[in-house]
């Protein structure tokens, strides 16, 4: 497989994993049959990896549609976002914000508009499942990184699905390389960025997970998972893979002084 850092994500997701490319690409495996990513997110490790054959879900519909409809129809996408980028301004955020197209290209480009110009890149939705995040500070919506062409031909042949972890990490079979990147969630802690994970992904989830890769372990899929170097965690992990802790800078807290170095687990069977 060809591995490459040139192409950056099109999209800035919390807990984004461009800093595991970049810095510990050497972690993850040169060779394997198919790819397969459960928690996309940005895709920050599929598009460096590029794999030929790969399965990409999220249990995010907007997300998913949003990489849906890259693959074929990028160009609309981009017309759509210099529109966006030449009306920006805080009016026009919350005016997008608060519609509802019922163009899947003008979804698609209204949900990386609202991701580039929103406070920090942050996915959240209310009760109603609205994305309620507040403007950023964040003015370009095109970026001189983008390559959207470049972007569609990765996901050309790449099956994308709107589904829980479970069901597709079940799929994968011997020689396959599974990149898990759950939200961190992790057992009786009330850290504020963990509580609303909790919304999503419960304790629950984080031993369903477990369970999960160690099945497809046991069936010779390759597993690499990235989670959070908590106590918890360990346990879950430490009597059936290799676990690696690795140091990273924190770019989540509001306030810069409150960015730092912090550790994460790597957990690996290979």
């Amino acid at each position: 497989m060809e591995t490459s850092s040139q192409h950056l994500p099109f999209l800035k997701w919390v807990g984004g994993k461009r800093w595991l490319t970049t810095t510990y690409a050497s972690l993850l495996p040169s060779s394997y049959k198919k790819y397969y990513e459960v928690f996309l997110g940005s895709g920050a490790v599929f598009f460096s990896m590029r794999p030929q054959q790969a399965t990409l879900s999220d249990i995010n519909e907007e997300l998913i549609e949003c990489y849906s409809v890259l693959q074929n129809e990028w160009q609309e996408v981009v017309d759509q976002l210099r529109g966006h980028h030449l009306k920006h301004s805080k009016d026009h955020y919350y005016k997008v914000r608060d519609s509802k197209p019922s163009s899947l290209v003008k979804r698609a480009a209204r949900f990386i508009y609202l991701n580039r110009t929103c406070w920090n890149g942050l996915y959240r939705v209310n009760l109603r499942g609205e994305f309620n995040v507040p403007i950023g500070t964040r003015e370009n919506v095109l970026l001189h990184t983008d390559n959207f062409e470049e972007l569609s031909l990765l996901l050309r042949n790449t099956e994308l699905l709107a589904a829980d972890f479970e069901a597709v990490i079940d799929r994968a079979n011997a020689g396959d390389f599974i990149f898990a990147d759950p939200p961190y969630t992790v057992r009786h802690n009330f850290n504020g960025f963990v509580k609303y994970n909790e919304k999503i992904f419960h304790w629950d989830d984080q031993i369903r997970l477990r369970d999960c890769l160690v099945r497809a372990s046991k069936r010779g899929c390759l597993v690499f998972l990235t989670n959070a170097n908590h106590q918890s965690v360990i346990e879950l992990y430490q009597n059936d893979f290799e676990l690696v802790s690795l140091e990273r800078n924190s770019g989540i807290a509001a306030n810069s002084r409150n960015r730092g170095m912090y550790e994460e687990l790597v957990v690996r069977n290979f």
